[in-house]
């Protein structure tokens, strides 16, 4: 009785979790990832920029329990304030690109006078790789958190833009749609209440993919170089630092690459669960 209230979707994702115990684990490193970045002031033991010259380079132990880097700062606490910067470049690029593939998807889906420009636009970006047309719009911008989320959100926008278009072309067709134009129902109206909404399903999976993608191309960018600032934790900078002391202090790039590697795994398998949950075809399988 109590499953019977709730919407499919959610039906869905709770039978694929019972069935699939990876998307409840995914979902549950998640959760103590993102709780143990928020809750960073209070469980890291030091703060994650103090030097200790003299206790430079120390091996996982009592004290520091995942080490030292080359100032004496603490990885553990490092990493978990880190995973607040990692976090929230993930978050707002798949907010912003969604949002703006999101229009421009709809555009180029629904007015087939803008489909052919905006869709040109689409591809032309998309034929750059990612992380060359990161690190040419950082270049540009310079290196700050802020300017990753920019550059990041430009790059992932078309990925966004080509799967609302997608869903859109095929909507529009659908007879409940022109059966809203035929009562002369405005057109604005038409693609936020029949169209936005049901194509809802794939743009949040999409958002999860994205999420994963803009962490690892914000870790990429600081392990070269050009993304956040090297005194900003991130666990992209505190791989890019530990790379030089990899055969002597092998922890410094060790930890942060276990946290960024759970998060972007978990990131991956909860986003095939949405799809499986929200698809009607898989869900009936479920």
């Amino acid at each position: 009785m109590a499953t019977a209230s709730l919407p499919p979707a959610e039906i869905g994702l709770i039978r694929l979790m019972a069935q699939r115990h990876s998307v409840a684990i995914g979902l549950v490193i998640l959760t103590v990832i993102a709780l143990a970045a928020a809750l960073a002031p209070w469980i890291a033991p030091f703060a994650p920029n103090k030097l200790a010259i003299l206790s430079r380079l120390q091996p996982p132990g009592g004290v520091h329990w995942l080490g030292t880097d080359e100032y004496g700062r603490d990885i553990f606490s490092r990493v978990v304030f880190a995973g607040r910067v990692s976090l929230m470049v993930g978050i707002l690029v798949s907010l912003f690109s969604s949002l703006f593939g999101v229009f421009f998807g709809l555009l180029a889906g629904f007015f087939r006078r803008l489909d052919t420009p905006v869709s040109r636009v689409v591809d032309a970006m998309m034929a750059f790789p990612d992380i060359l047309l990161a690190i040419a719009l950082v270049a540009a911008l310079g290196g700050s958190v802020l300017n990753v989320i920019i550059a990041l959100s430009i790059v992932y926008t078309p990925r966004v833009a080509r799967v609302a278009r997608a869903s859109t072309l095929v909507i529009r067709e659908l007879t409940y749609v022109e059966a809203a134009r035929a009562l002369g129902t405005s057109t604005w109206r038409i693609l936020l209440i029949h169209v936005l909404r049901n194509i809802v399903s794939p743009l949040v999976v999409q958002a999860t993919f994205t999420f994963a993608y803009a962490m690892l191309a914000e870790a990429g960018l600081s392990f070269l170089g050009v993304g956040v600032d090297p005194s900003t934790p991130t666990w992209g900078t505190m791989i890019n630092a530990g790379s030089k002391y990899v055969s002597t202090a092998g922890w410094m790039i060790l930890y942060p690459g276990i946290a960024i590697t759970l998060c972007v795994l978990a990131l991956q398998i909860v986003g095939d669960g949405l799809r499986d949950a929200l698809d009607p075809n898989l869900s009936k399988e479920l």
